[in-house]
């Protein structure tokens, strides 16, 4: 077959001749809940909606500043409002310009009490008003002065024709097959979630023809499908598999930071639990050096521990995370002990009793964990079995997590829950502790109620510098280490694993794809 004919050949089929397609697989640990941006809940769906959309402004993850690929400048037009100066030539993935129009439109589906989405409702009250000046011009009215006021616009931007209202509901057609303004277009469906390249606007460029996002399998497949070239990535690699990795010419390691922390968050409509002298002796009975040795394989004493104990709700790298709060790494058993005879509980051999009956614990624990911590549940259940408590545990399927226990709903079926949270560079957890009323505590998994608490984070919420948000947080600290509605474990690292033939990967905290525009990969 002459060139010419080979050439005509792919053409007909729809095969560039000139240029091999560039296509990534990898591995997240599930599949987008939504591809709504303002009905993300876990990280699966913050990365993938990286993909498909623009936020107005994101931390830039080389210099820690603010930036924008939408916008080209802003100013202040008085204390309360800021002016947007859109780029020239943004386009949706359908074709149409993205405007101003579609900035406020945005802006006013937040507002909308209709839109029954939690990170609306985290929005909501900061903001007032938007007018569209012109295509390439918005202004934007907040109720109060802000110190840094274009960190209140890190929220996706979502097209205005896609929508008949600002009502933005969840479980629509656009929760699967989005309309965005990202590098990539696409769609999930529900074994795969799938990304193409969008070159047709003036602010991306990417340089990959197609991502597919398989949730993870197996570890021990997951890891052979990367080595033998069958997959490209794995986002997020559980340590006990990680030397394997490290130890292949065909694949690097690189560090994802989540800022997360783990948990046991306790049910204090429970009367027993409800007693503060029993929280804290729960507190002792945790062996954290044990538990993080026999499922992450963290020995005490290790250098570079991929597990770092906390004791409070912030990572020790935090501004917010207050040293002067000492982590109990170990039993106190003798502790616990008095803690639990003074809160009214009886030891009957080696069994706890109130009210003549023996204290049963329902521990819950969302069933992904499993994978970066194998059999944490059932060690944490061993621990407070030995320590006298009768337990039952079960296994927190990410659709209840996301459907009952974050929503506050899961109160009579669990007394303790194991999670993980993890935070944007601003470490917002005002939602976890809460009160939860109308659009606060909108993570509050037990529906804890503190006065004190909620005025410390009143306080943070008032704060116009940052050393005021600082204080704020660390007497926040303290308070919860001393009331503990959760019980806090430590930090994990994660860890990604990609094939060599990865290039110029940067990977953005919390959202990871920010700068896929950069990526490259190309085949040995």
């Amino acid at each position: 077959m002459s060139i010419k004919k080979a050439i005509g050949t792919f053409a007909a089929l729809g095969v560039c001749a000139t240029a091999v397609a560039v296509n990534v697989q990898f591995y997240d640990e599930n599949l987008p809940g939504s591809l709504n941006p303002l009905y993300a809940e876990s990280m699966v769906d913050f990365r993938a909606q990286e993909l498909y959309f623009d936020r107005i402004f994101y931390v830039d993850p080389i210099n820690n500043k603010l930036d924008s690929k939408i916008v080209r400048r802003f100013e202040m037009a008085g204390a309360k409002k800021i002016r947007l100066f859109l780029n020239e030539g943004l386009k949706w993935h359908n074709g149409e310009d993205l405007t101003a129009n579609d900035i406020c439109f945005t802006i006013k589906a937040i507002m909308d009490p209709q839109t029954t989405s939690a990170r609306a409702k985290a929005f909501r009250k900061s903001f007032t008003d938007c007018e569209v000046e012109k295509d390439t011009v918005a202004v934007i009215e907040f109720p109060e002065v802000y110190h840094k006021p274009i960190a209140r616009l890190s929220f996706a931007v979502l097209p205005k024709s896609s929508f008949k209202s600002t009502a933005i509901l969840p479980n629509t057609e656009f929760s699967t097959r989005p309309v965005g303004s990202g590098p990539m277009s696409g769609a999930k469906s529900s074994s795969y979630a799938v990304f193409k390249a969008h070159r047709q606007s003036s602010h991306h460029n990417p340089k990959i023809d197609k991502m597919r996002l398989n949730q993870a399998q197996d570890p021990v497949v997951q890891i052979n499908t990367l080595k033998g070239g069958g997959m490209q990535g794995i986002i997020s690699v559980a340590p006990p598999y990680r030397p394997e990795l490290a130890s292949s010419s065909e694949v690097f390691i690189t560090t994802y930071d989540l800022r997360s922390w783990w948990f046991i968050a306790l049910n204090e409509s429970n009367p027993i639990l409800a007693k503060k002298e029993v929280r804290q002796a729960l507190n002792y009975l945790i062996d954290r050096n044990d538990l993080r040795e026999k499922t992450i394989g963290v020995k005490k004493g290790d250098k570079e521990s991929p597990c770092e104990l906390i004791s409070g709700p912030f990572v020790q790298s935090s501004p917010y995370y207050n040293r002067s709060i000492p982590v109990v790494e170990r039993r106190y058993e003798a502790k616990a002990t008095a803690l639990l005879n003074r809160a009214g509980l009886e030891k009957r051999g080696r069994a706890w009793y109130y009210n003549g009956e023996q204290v049963r614990l329902r521990i819950g624990m969302k069933e992904t964990l499993n994978k970066e911590a194998p059999d944490l549940l059932d060690q944490i259940g061993n621990q407070l079995g030995e320590a006298g408590f009768d337990r039952l545990v079960y296994k927190i399927s990410a659709e209840e997590w996301s459907r009952e226990v974050i929503s506050g709903k899961s109160s009579s079926k669990y007394d303790l829950v194991i999670g993980k949270w993890s935070f944007n560079i601003d470490e917002n957890v005002n939602n976890l502790f809460q009160t939860r009323k109308k659009d606060k505590g909108t993570r509050n998994i037990f529906n804890y109620s503190n006065p004190e608490v909620d005025a410390i984070l009143e306080r943070f919420n008032a704060a116009r510098r940052d050393s005021d948000a600082q204080n704020a947080y660390l007497d926040l600290h303290a308070k919860l280490s001393d009331e503990l509605p959760y019980l806090f474990l430590w930090k994990l690292d994660t860890k990604s694993a990609w094939r060599t033939e990865l290039r110029s990967s940067i990977i953005t905290p919390y959202y990871y794809f920010t700068m896929i525009d950069t990526w490259k990969y190309s085949k040995k």
